[in-house]
């Protein structure tokens, strides 16, 4: 059985802990990617341990090179994990001792593995989000420049997934853009809140031997400092938030995912996805099948179960540290591979999909105008539950005659409502119907363009 002396809480102990228990408590596998937060932290901690008088100047410019040469190993994939290695904390402090000698044991003066960990958490999600950030904003620049692009065709918009009112294909794609945008909003104050500093909170009562918590604030570049340290080394607040985050923004995924899979169906045609974001059927030639958008679907499940899960880890935890936390990097890392993938998946399929713009027209038919035969008799004076139920009694009178409404003549529309005149022409026009709707938010053309602009905007904003 292994010895316990290398561990960090090893003192304690004698004998050997069982070998699948050390296997089972072990977290070196995962948490090995947080090294360059770790070793940030640390060569904060020593400048702070230096400024205390617990170090001499000479041990910490020993302990921050020995650090470099530890990064620079992690760097180039020659860092060498060894079985006593059980975090990444106890991986690094150990290649140190071997590094620089003694001095390397004065690191963790004062230090505990709760506010340790927890700093390099943070850190790594910081830094994280950041790179999410990026991925989404190009996703949703790729969506509005689609939509400039594309802002002059027209296709059915649906609710129930029943025709419902002709729109600007443009309004389809800023609809999920605009909730995207909502997500990068969060994100964005998610950050600010993970940028919160726990080191020097000690394991529970903090720091007894005057370490400056704000020059490591300052060296770290944290906004804040913890307020409690019981708080501090407990809180995984901030993990449970960026798991909520992801949710939410898969969400939005996967009904954008949703949508593009039926219209791409050959029973809609509106749109055809590339070849570099399908693949095909190991038995019908013919199948052309949208993996991406389904992975994208299903990948939505995974990250609600990992949030989920988490939410349960935490649910009856008592205050303070419990080894239960271990459970919250596995959830972190794993939900930002998985909507990292995805947002780069998803910028991909929409910048290269394909659009079918006659099957979009054609798709188009006259009884979604329905609608707009009551806004004409409102334009005409006739209250709108009036000229609703008007509206109706005409489709219904084109069922029973077997043809579409607008082959109605203009004595059977009088027959229904003498408000009806020559003009009621213009009503069967598509681009006429989306034009009407010009206040903000709407699908004429001037209002569209608005959100286009607002959109490019706020992405200027966000950028500056």
């Amino acid at each position: 059985m292994a010895s316990e002396g290398n561990k960090l809480w090893g003192g304690r102990f004698v004998g050997g802990i069982d070998p699948i228990m050390d296997m089972f408590n072990s977290s070196i596998s995962y948490d090995k990617r947080m090294w360059e937060a770790d070793i940030q932290g640390s060569q904060a901690y020593v400048k702070a341990l230096e400024k205390a008088g617990l170090v001499t100047k000479a041990e910490m410019e020993q302990i921050i090179t020995g650090l470099d040469q530890i990064s620079e190993e992690w760097s180039k994939g020659t860092f060498v994990v060894t079985k006593g290695d059980e975090d990444i904390h106890t991986a690094n402090e150990r290649r140190l001792k071997e590094l620089i000698g003694e001095a390397a044991g004065k690191l963790h003066t004062g230090r505990s593995r709760n506010d340790q960990v927890v700093t390099d958490m943070r850190l790594w999600l910081r830094g994280s989000c950041s790179v999410l950030a990026i991925h989404l904003m190009q996703l949703i620049r790729a969506m509005i420049d689609r939509a400039a692009i594309e802002i002059d065709i027209l296709f059915p918009g649906y609710t129930h997934l029943q025709r419902a009112q002709p729109i600007r294909w443009s309004h389809w794609i800023l609809s999920h853009a605009v909730a995207l945008s909502r997500d990068a909003e969060r994100l964005k104050e998610l950050q600010r809140r993970v940028n919160v500093l726990p080191l020097g909170s000690g394991a529970i009562a903090g720091n007894p031997l005057g370490v400056d918590r704000q020059l490591l604030c300052k060296e770290l570049h944290f906004d804040s400092i913890s307020l409690n340290s019981m708080d501090a080394t407990s809180d995984r607040d901030f993990v449970a938030e960026f798991l909520f985050w992801a949710s939410m923004c898969m969400t939005h995924m996967s009904k954008m995912s949703e949508d593009l899979i039926i219209y791409s169906t050959k029973e809609f045609g509106f749109v055809t996805l590339s070849d570099a974001y399908s693949t095909g059927s190991s038995l019908m030639p013919q199948k052309k099948n949208p993996d991406s958008l389904e992975l994208i679907r299903s990948k939505t499940g995974r990250v609600f179960g990992r949030c989920s899960g988490f939410l349960m880890t935490l649910k009856g935890l008592p205050s303070t540290y419990n080894k239960d936390l271990q459970e919250d990097k596995e959830a972190m890392f794993d939900v930002f591979d998985t909507i990292c993938a995805v947002l780069q998946v998803a910028t991909g399929v929409i910048s290269t999909l394909l659009i079918n713009k006659e099957a979009m027209e054609k798709a188009l038919s006259p009884d979604m105008l329905a609608t707009d035969i009551a806004y004409y008799l409102v334009r005409k004076g006739m209250p709108f539950r009036q000229a609703h139920g008007v509206s109706g009694k005409a489709v219904h009178l084109a069922e029973t005659k077997g043809i579409s409404v607008k082959y109605l003549s203009l004595e059977d529309l009088r027959g229904i409502s003498p408000l009806f005149e020559s003009d009621v022409s213009q009503v069967w026009n598509y681009t006429n119907s989306v034009e009407q709707y010009t206040a903000a938010g709407g699908t004429a053309k001037s209002s569209v363009n608005l959100q286009i602009e607002q959109l490019r905007a706020w992405m200027k904003k966000s950028k500056d």
